[in-house]
């Protein structure tokens, strides 16, 4: 069977982001955890691939050794719907921490509480009152 998995790439921050969005999202756990050997490339016993389910959605985390030039980008974003305003204000403090809002939690027509923002690790994140 063919599947499509969300696959973030971290350099040395991955299982923080992922302790993070398991302690924030509802529903969410660590699945598994590879970690670096002994002469692989990132620093022994550092994450190197992990898998992790956001609330029941699998997503795969990657630790790269190398720097790249490019980082995480708004135009692809977790879409979370939220059960209440409560619910909504916590997910979007946990993960506005250290961030930054592209859209401040408001009512924008569209929907009557909703937050657009980027995480500390520069993931987006678009918070929704359903």
């Amino acid at each position: 069977m063919t599947t499509v998995t969300p696959f973030l790439m971290f350099e040395g921050k991955a299982e923080e982001a992922m302790a993070l969005y398991c302690d924030t999202i509802p529903g969410s756990s660590i699945l598994d955890i590879t970690r670096y050997g002994a002469g692989e490339d990132g620093p022994e016993g550092t994450l190197k691939l992990a898998r992790a389910s956001i609330a029941g959605r699998d997503v795969m985390v990657f630790n790269s050794p190398v720097h790249h030039a490019f980082g995480f980008t708004p135009s692809v974003s977790f879409y979370v719907d939220c059960s209440s305003s409560e619910e909504l204000d916590r997910i979007v403090d946990a993960l506005a921490k250290e961030g930054g809002f592209l859209m401040p939690p408001d009512n924008y027509g569209f929907s009557r509480r909703f937050a657009w923002l980027n995480d500390r690790f520069g993931v987006s994140w678009q918070v929704n009152l359903a």
